[in-house]
């Protein structure tokens, strides 16, 4: 008895908190399963709600009323906006709505800050919830109570206005049979906008009614969003019971979690969001698929002697027979080809060796920091690209070879080429751990198990203080040496030089991979998977040598960032860079690895230089630069140059692999209704 009354505060705390949750998600589900946008702008609407509740909240009912009305209306049409937005991107898939949100929220997060301020807003609630309750024995705020039974009304009239009238009729409608809606009368375009308004109204009503639960505040937009992708993960789109049972389980994780095992609460929400994701994925897929190749590959050893078989077979069936016209020696191509391919190549290296005789010390370091990001939006071009596997977790095995350099500078271990091979080792290693579960999934649904890889990772980061530092990161540790017994790097040219060897060294291997016959094998998994299993090529080991490759590249770009910054912070491996390092790629061009370059520099100068000019402004800088790219470069700069053929040796650009949602039936099949037969 006296273990439960200890538990009981958490135990409620987490029925309220997961009741928030679920009204939060509900509208994630609705924006997703129906308008088909995948909104990681949806904690922006809250943090929209929670803010002006926040400020008109004045202890009265008048003023909670008030705040409740302006704050849903906000976000409401916050929402509307947000369906202009990304209407025009539908065909597009989720890749591209993904980043345009992105950019929205960094948008809006800007301005709130700009607007309200950036400590945590204090919220009043009327005199009457302002106090406690007994509950079993025990004091319980009065507010929390109150807002439970809100909550509950909430998620009733929401259920019946989808469930029991023509207006949820419609919506169903247009997640089940769309084609079906249109020959009716209906405008998929109105209920596009009237499902995101409707989103944003949810999103917003909760911000305004658990501002006094989770406040308003810079990090409330970002920890919302986590939460809700988890329980519309874990619920699915079928049933909002399920989303119901998932968000209790969240908000029970969050707060009973902490107090009963605060060591294993971090890692027990994205772990579990992962393992939902890599079943579903299992079970989703149809029977030619990957089952057919049987259990988790071989050691690598046997795996790239296989690879290496399967080339050689298809390099000698490629051979021409007798009588047939010669093709064009190996190497040799027309000049005015060579030139244009060679051409923006060229110009990168001749500029980049350039730089420290034209430069200040400042930027030269800000262009020793942009080759680190460079090397690890090449590792997602890589996979984003050539491999057709989406990924937002890349900063995982980035994180690990930046720890790895860290720990061995700490340990006298200052060797340049030792930290880099160790740490690429080190990296390959935590790929090739958790490449498993990420290459049989595709398209959406790859995006969220390597968001999840990547959390888990960050909240390792955070964990384990005796190898990461924790929040505080790791500093003061010995410079690196460029080769055995030479002087320490300080100087910012020493270091940029440094980087820059190490960048051209992998960037050089990278294109030879990839121009060589199993960047060719990678291409066509990609382009025709179907027809590449019916022929005999186990697509699941070329996507895994690939991942494990990509994840050593990674590692190289987080060892070369370490080596440059002299300094390493949880910032720096966190969502944020995976998404920059995602938008690299995009505006480079996904099957560019010069592009991936060019990008990571246009970000980096956004971030670090251009917001110089206008400080506490990077955040909207760099959302109208996401914005700007989604809008403005479709194929990336590698596309301004000529067809998708012409972009680093490749014909086509990632389009089979981006797929169903994550939480979506197979593409076979129509998505299901967010809203499903039933409703708590």
């Amino acid at each position: 008895m006296g273990l439960l009354d200890a538990h009981l505060v958490p135990a409620v705390d987490g029925v309220a908190y997961g009741l928030l949750l679920f009204v939060v998600a509900s509208g994630l589900s609705l924006a997703f399963g129906t308008a088909g946008v995948l909104n990681l702008s949806h904690g922006m609407l809250y943090a929209v709600g929670a803010y002006t509740g926040a400020e008109l909240s004045d202890g009265t009912w008048g003023g909670l009323l008030l705040g409740l009305a302006a704050g849903t209306t906000a976000a409401c049409l916050v929402g509307a906006g947000l369906s202009a937005a990304s209407f025009p991107l539908a065909r597009r898939g989720h890749l591209a709505q993904a980043l345009l949100t992105f950019g929205l929220a960094l948008i809006g997060g800007d301005l709130l800050i700009q607007f309200f301020g950036a400590d945590d807003l204090p919220v009043r609630v009327p005199a009457a919830l302002d106090t406690s309750v007994s509950l079993l024995g025990h004091r319980y705020p009065a507010y929390r109570l109150c807002f439970i039974v809100m909550a509950v009304l909430l998620a009733a009239f929401g259920t019946w206005v989808l469930v029991r009238t023509r207006v949820g009729a419609a919506v169903r409608a247009a997640a089940d049979d769309p084609q079906m809606l249109a020959a009716t009368g209906y405008s998929p375009r109105t209920v596009h906008l009237g499902v995101l308004a409707a989103a944003g109204a949810l999103a917003g009503a909760a911000g305004v009614l658990g501002a006094p639960i989770i406040g308003p505040g810079p990090g409330t937009a970002e920890t919302v969003l986590m939460l809700s992708l988890v329980v519309v993960v874990l619920g699915g789109l079928r049933s909002l019971w399920a989303t119901f049972f998932a968000a209790i389980g969240v908000g029970e994780v969050q707060t009973l979690g902490v107090s009963v095992a605060p060591g294993l609460a971090p890692y027990l929400l994205f772990a579990a969001m992962a393992a939902v994701l890599v079943l579903r994925s299992r079970f989703a897929e149809p029977a030619t698929g990957h089952g057919t190749d049987g259990p988790v590959p071989d050691p690598l050893g046997r795996l790239v002697g296989r690879v290496g078989a399967r080339l050689r077979r298809v390099i000698r069936s490629a051979r021409p027979t007798a009588g047939s016209a010669s093709p064009p020696r190996r190497g040799r191509l027309p000049s005015g080809a060579a030139w244009r391919r060679a051409a923006p190549l060229l110009v990168l290296c001749a500029a980049l060796v350039a730089l420290p005789g034209l430069l200040d010390a400042y930027t030269i370091s800000l262009a020793g920091s942009a080759l680190a990001l460079g090397l690890l939006a090449v590792s997602v071009t890589v996979l984003t690209g050539y491999a057709g596997l989406p990924t937002l977790g890349q900063t995982a095995p980035f994180a690990v070879g930046a720890y790895t350099t860290a720990n061995l500078a700490a340990a006298g271990w200052t060797v340049g080429p030792v930290q880099i091979l160790l740490s690429a080792l080190a990296a390959a290693v935590f790929s090739a751990a958790t490449g498993p579960a990420v290459i049989r999934a595709r398209g959406t649904t790859v995006l969220m198990i390597t968001l999840a890889v990547g959390e888990l990772t960050s909240a390792a980061v955070n964990q384990l203080k005796s190898v990461t530092g924790g929040a505080d990161g790791l500093v003061g540790f010995p410079a690196t040496q460029a080769l055995w017994g030479g002087e320490d790097l300080f100087e910012e040219s020493e270091l940029y030089t440094y980087a820059l060897v190490v960048a051209a060294v992998a960037v050089a291997a990278t294109l030879l991979v990839l121009r060589s016959p199993a960047g060719k094998l990678l291409t066509g998994a990609r382009g025709a998977e179907a027809r590449m299993r019916a022929s005999g090529h186990p697509v699941w080991r070329y996507l895994l040598v690939a991942y494990i490759g990509s994840g050593a590249l990674a590692g190289v770009g987080g060892s070369v960032m370490v080596t440059v910054q002299q300094y390493l912070s949880p910032a720096d491996v966190g969502f944020e860079i995976a998404a920059f390092a995602l938008l690299a790629a995009v505006i480079g061009g996904t099957t560019s690895v010069v592009g991936a370059l060019f990008g990571a520099g246009l970000i980096v100068a956004t971030r670090d230089w251009v917001a110089g000019a206008w400080p506490g402004h990077g955040p909207l800088l760099l959302g109208v630069l996401f914005v700007a790219a989604v809008y403005l470069l479709p194929r990336g700069l590698a596309g301004l140059r000529g067809t998708p053929g012409e972009q680093e040796g490749t014909t086509s650009s990632p389009g089979p692999r981006d797929g169903p949602p994550a939480v979506s039936a197979p593409s076979s099949a129509p998505a299901p209704s967010p809203v499903g037969k039933a409703g708590p």
